[in-house]
C-alpha cells in the first residue's frame, strides 16, 4: 500500500471513530492533531489512537498498554497477540469511559 493509500484509509478509520463516540454520548473531548486523535475522558483519562505512517501501523495507547496494529487480510491485527483493532479500541474505551462502547472496523 502507498502512503497515500495509507493515509486516506486511517483517515477514514479516524473519522468513524470520532463519530462513534459522538453517537455513544460519552462525557470526553475528542481531538485530532495530524497523525493522532486523543481522547480524553472526564475523569482525566486518556486514550490515544495514533497511525505510525513508516510501518502503516495503528497504535492505541491507554493506561492498560499500548497495542500496535497492522493491516493483515483484510483486519488490523495486533502484532503482540492477533487481537483486532476494534475490539482493542471498544475496550480500552470502555474502561476508561466506565461503560459499554463498540467500535468495529
Amino acid at each position: 500500500m502507498t502512503e497515500s493509500e495509507f493515509l486516506t484509509l486511517t483517515d477514514g478509520i479516524f473519522t468513524r471513530i470520532e463519530a462513534a463516540l459522538d453517537e455513544a454520548e460519552l462525557d470526553l473531548d475528542c481531538l485530532k492533531t495530524g497523525n493522532v486523535l486523543e481522547i480524553e475522558f472526564d475523569s482525566g483519562e486518556k486514550v490515544v489512537v495514533n497511525r505510525h505512517v513508516p510501518n502503516q501501523e495503528l497504535w492505541i495507547a491507554a493506561r492498560s498498554g499500548g497495542f500496535h496494529f497492522a493491516l493483515r487480510d483484510g483486519q488490523w491485527l495486533a502484532a503482540r497477540d492477533g487481537k483486532e483493532f476494534g475490539a482493542t479500541l471498544s475496550a480500552v474505551v470502555g474502561h476508561a469511559a466506565g461503560c459499554d462502547f463498540v467500535f468495529a472496523v
